[in-house]
């Protein structure tokens, strides 16, 4: 049947009018790529539930690909690999580029902290022989989300010698599971009639950990003392230790595919595990750039970006002054001339809950990474807004690699709203603009993403990194 030729208003929409694609329509073969490229991404979820888990994996993936430890004074050349960690937290991998230092450097930024559940510095304790663990929840969770979900235990405890003890219980065959209870719906009148985000509060996000107590009914606290028998047995900790630990509780889930054609992963901590292993994979693959690249791994975003790791500290900038340092140029130079993606996943469209979405601004699964130009919240407060040359300058480095891509905002104005490291960036006079996954169920102990939204993100900052 001849093509039905196409109407003057239909050429002109073609032309004028702004309109998102769908990979897997203008794309079919991308499916097979992406599905190559998610299963790295699976295992690098599996082994990154915490922040140094993941800089302890990218670590490895970086020696494996050739990246030395940074030396401060050394003079480095085109296409040369260096790694540089803070405190176990941060990690930097920079490819050397074509273009001298003070041109600018590209900086890709993601975090790799996601919402969970803390264990308070004095946790432990015991109720009706039952023990417990005291939770602080970090970042922002809905609380009721958390209860009768498998946890797993990890963090590191540090003993009065200096020697550490990492911890990871719940994640492997044989291994026990922790979990919050919730009341059972014929007890829960109550409860019923609290509002949502009160469904379980916060002090109420204990951890059951045992129920057998030790064999002495001259001991007061029996069933407490069992559980730290087991671990003085497994780990030679005692109570006390804890005061020196950061212990936490996240869902002790794999990742796995979802959905019958296996379309989308679902996982713990894909804000901004996502956004992170989509940038490494790119920084290990870039050879001669024509800007030195900058790939940074940062923490506590999810509490604002506060202390020493996260990047409202200087880490970044003293890591940017040892380099001018090998080049002999100055960082303000280097700052001023750079650009930065600030690699961070936005709110993917939900048919579901479509009044809190502005459909024309919003990002949908399988249209590519999301380029959010300001985030904050109400009249933008806590954004950097990206400027029109920013943008124009992001928007080229995609449309010349072949990127599909979107623009997205997080939900209707004035109707809630957040923030990324986008800010901190530009506070050191770099332009900067977010771009990430679209992500449905964000925060939350299951987060869904697509798998050709990963893998075209991946493509994006490849071609950042050009």
């Amino acid at each position: 049947m001849e093509k039905e030729k196409k109407t003057e208003g239909q050429l002109l929409e073609e032309k004028l009018c702004y309109k998102p694609e769908h990979i897997a329509k203008k794309h079919p073969e991308d499916i097979q790529e992406a599905e190559k490229f998610a299963e790295g991404y699976k295992e690098f979820l599996n082994h990154s539930k915490i922040e140094r888990e993941c800089v302890i994996y990218t670590s490895a993936l970086a020696e494996k690909a050739g990246y030395k430890p940074f030396q401060r004074g050394m003079k480095y050349k085109t296409g040369d690999k260096v790694c540089f960690i803070n405190r176990g937290k941060n990690i930097i991998l920079t490819t050397f580029g074509k273009q001298p230092i003070s041109e600018g450097v590209h900086f890709n930024i993601a975090h790799i902290d996601s919402p969970r559940l803390d264990l308070k510095p004095n946790p432990l304790y015991e109720s009706e022989e039952l023990a417990y663990a005291k939770t602080h929840y970090y970042g922002g969770i809905r609380k009721y989300q958390w209860g009768v979900t498998p946890l797993a235990m990890h963090g590191r405890i540090m003993l009065s010698d200096g020697k550490a003890i990492d911890l990871d219980v719940g994640e492997n065959p044989g291994d026990p599971v922790f979990v919050v209870t919730d009341l059972l719906p014929h007890l829960a009148a109550k409860q019923s009639d609290r509002k949502l985000r009160d469904g379980l509060k916060g002090e109420e996000l204990n951890i059951l950990l045992g129920s057998i107590p030790v064999d002495d009914e001259k001991v007061k606290a029996a069933f407490k003392l069992k559980l730290l028998s087991i671990l003085n047995e497994r780990y030679g900790i005692t109570e006390r230790d804890f005061l020196r630990a950061e212990l936490t509780m996240v869902p002790a889930q794999k990742a796995v595919d979802v959905g019958f054609d296996r379309s989308m992963i679902g996982a713990y901590g894909q804000d901004d595990k996502v956004c992170a292993y989509a940038a490494v994979m790119a920084e290990l693959e870039t050879k001669e750039p024509e800007h030195t690249t900058v790939t940074l791994l940062t923490d506590k975003e999810e509490i604002g970006s506060a202390g020493c790791t996260g990047m409202s500290s200087d880490v970044l900038l003293h890591y940017l002054e040892d380099l001018a340092e090998c080049e002999g140029e100055r960082v303000r130079d280097i700052l001023r001339n750079s650009l930065c993606l600030s690699a961070d996943v936005n709110a993917a469209y939900d048919p579901t809950f479509a009044d809190v979405f502005e459909k024309n601004n919003s990002s949908f699964l399988n249209h590519g990474p999301v380029l959010t130009k300001y985030t904050g919240s109400r009249g933008k407060s806590g954004s950097s807004d990206a400027s029109a040359e920013t943008m124009q300058k992001i928007i080229k480095y995609m449309d010349d690699g072949g990127v599909i891509w979107q623009i997205g905002e997080l939900g209707k104005v004035d109707e809630g709203g957040g923030g990324t490291i986008a800010q901190f960036i530009a506070d050191m006079d770099v332009d900067t603009v977010d771009l990430g996954v679209a992500v449905l169920a964000m925060h939350a102990p299951f987060e869904i993403t697509s798998k050709l939204d990963v893998y075209y993100t991946y493509k994006a900052f490849c071609a950042f990194n050009r």
